[in-house]
């Protein structure tokens, strides 16, 4: 692989984008690293370079659409995506969710996604090769209670995935949804709670083995590296201890 060859990953400040971008670099591409926390990804640059891979930092919040448009003109072309940039907010009934909670998920995880694939889709297309990675989730593809806003935000992802694919079909550009189950990161429980910290480990107690960040990258690391004629369309990965989203065996 050409050492020139981009990949952009977006939320790469921690958790699965961290792990992403870590993978990414290692398998020969250019990693750009996007987020808000400037300091983050910057050190995250300066650890892959300085592990004689290629890395760049662009602090970036998705839901700009100015300034996702401004930074697609650094590029001519890009081989890969990663809309990765996410996340979940409260664990609220519908009749007293917090509508704020759901505009800010639905802002972040699905106009992130089509901001970030419009403006760079022509990129893509121009390398030639290029693709299209959509982190959703198992909440896009099943519910439960208290998860409607974060359900709906990540049943648009998945859609807005599938739709893409079937209207860019015949062009040089594949689109691919990875959709984890439980994974145990530094923040997203912690987040999803208000920094409760209690709450949030109560989302993995008793479960030996939830899913690591590092275990959802080597998934789309292997999606984004098979031969260019393989799409892998969705590619859901739970771990074993998981059943469904309402299904989980706990250790007592």
């Amino acid at each position: 692989m050409a050492p020139s060859r981009i990949a952009v990953v977006t939320g790469a400040s921690s958790g699965i984008g961290a792990a992403t971008a870590r993978r990414l670099a290692e398998a020969g591409y250019r990693v750009v690293l996007t987020a808000r926390r400037a300091d983050r990804i910057e050190a995250l640059a300066k650890e892959i370079n300085e592990a004689g891979h290629q890395a760049t930092a662009y602090p970036l919040d998705v839901t700009d659409r100015a300034a996702v448009d401004e930074f697609a003109t650094a590029f001519k072309a890009v081989a890969v995506l990663v809309n990765n940039a996410g996340g979940a907010l409260g664990a609220d009934p519908v009749a007293t969710g917090d509508p704020a909670n759901w505009r800010t998920m639905y802002e972040t995880n699905v106009i992130g996604t089509l901001n970030l694939t419009q403006a760079l889709l022509p990129k893509l297309e121009a390398s030639g090769d290029g693709t299209v990675v959509v982190v959703s989730s198992t909440a896009g593809h099943a519910t439960y209670e208290g998860g409607a806003g974060y359900v709906a935000a990540k049943h648009g992802a998945h859609v807005l995935a599938e739709t893409l694919r079937l209207e860019i079909v015949g062009k040089p550009v594949r689109v691919i949804e990875i959709a984890p189950g439980m994974v145990r990161t530094d923040e997203f429980a912690l987040t999803r709670f208000g920094g409760d910290e209690e709450r949030a480990a109560k989302v993995y107690q008793g479960v030996a083995e939830p899913l690591t960040a590092d275990d959802v990258a080597d998934t789309i690391t292997w999606t984004v590296t098979r031969p260019s004629h393989v799409n892998i369309d969705l590619l859901v990965v739970r771990p074993r201890a998981q059943a469904s989203n309402t299904k989980v065996h706990r250790e007592p």
